[in-house]
């Protein structure tokens, strides 16, 4: 059996090489450099098993030291400032609001019989309840509503030959989240976190939160307080019946420890929406990944439409490899 300080530098290592590395060469050598630094682990493994993770660490670190130049100096901050950085571990969560990730989305949605209810389950600040409200560029093939706002961010997505790319955004006549703790984008000190929680190098991802912020400013999103194993019946019960209702999540489940917890919520979903689309770590919902030969590519999301396999997704919503539209009417 593997010792906590085994476990936590495996989950470092895997961090380092299956997300960070082509994204983010810091974080890829800050990952690596806690994997191999005893004390360091020592320091993460007095810390509960949720607030360990690799994203939250680095955001309170530079929430606390700013941007470190390198694994030494990162070192340094972790190591002379740590009452600090565990105290905004314990306050705070990766609440990270990735609105690219809306890319992945659109040609699922618009595949569905329009007007569209949306619920998103672990919503955040509510910024992937917005879909119709922001542009989009699949290579040379760019999707945008008419009264779209000239701020609205522009996400780029690497998308296969086979994707349905949609000719227009979906109609959203109602939408609603839900979230442990919903965020406010009109909060500054909130929002400054979310940025935080944007990696170093990727300058273009904080610009496009920004605009998706001040969007969701203008109108913002119901967040209701609660998490997925209740309230969203309670919420479902809302949506207009003249919609067809879905229910998504996005990098929601694996914050959800118990598995038997996930595969009770995966089994009862259906029942409360038209289209249930999650958006997870292939390993999340194993009955959905058994689905598909071969082993998952390393760093990419699983789509699923209704438990059954759709797309490999980019983390951030920049890439899409269609498998699938089984069971899909428009």
């Amino acid at each position: 059996m593997l010792s906590e300080h085994a476990k936590i530098a495996a989950t470092y290592r895997r961090f380092a090489t299956e997300e960070a590395r082509g994204r983010s060469p810091l974080y890829e050598a800050f990952a690596q450099g806690v994997a191999e630094d005893g004390n360091v682990l020592t320091l993460l493994a007095g810390m509960p098993p949720p607030k360990r993770q690799p994203n939250l660490l680095f955001a309170a670190l530079r929430h606390v030291g700013g941007v470190p130049r390198d694994w030494p100096a990162c070192r340094d901050i972790l190591v002379t400032r740590w009452r600090e950085i565990q105290a905004v571990m314990l306050a705070r969560s990766t609440q990270t609001n990735e609105s690219g990730r809306c890319a992945t989305l659109l040609p699922l949605l618009a595949l569905l019989p329009q007007p569209l209810a949306l619920i998103e389950v672990g919503a955040s600040a509510g910024l992937c309840l917005l879909p119709d409200r922001y542009a989009y560029s699949y290579g040379d093939h760019a999707v945008r509503a008419d009264d779209a706002s000239p701020e609205a961010p522009v996400f780029p997505c690497r998308a296969s030959a086979n994707t349905p790319l949609p000719q227009a955004v979906p109609r959203i006549v109602w939408r609603a989240g839900l979230d442990l703790n919903p965020l406010d984008v009109a909060n500054r000190e909130q929002m400054t976190w979310l940025e935080t929680l944007v990696w170093p190098e990727q300058t273009a991802r904080v610009a496009r939160l920004k605009s998706a912020v001040r969007i969701a400013r203008a109108d913002p999103p119901r967040l209701i307080q609660g998490d997925l194993r209740n309230g969203i019946a309670s919420l479902a019960a809302e949506a207009p019946k003249n919609a067809t209702l879905v229910v998504f999540h996005t990098a929601v489940l694996a914050y959800v420890a118990n598995q038997s917890e996930r595969a009770a919520f995966a089994a009862s979903v259906s029942s409360l929406c038209d289209y249930w689309i999650s958006n997870e770590d292939p390993s999340v919902l194993p009955d959905v990944a058994a689905q598909l030969p071969g082993q998952p590519p390393p760093g990419r999301f699983l789509m699923a439409f209704n438990g059954a396999p759709v797309a490999w997704t980019d983390p951030h919503g920049a890439a899409l490899e269609w498998i699938s539209a089984a069971g899909l009417t428009a």
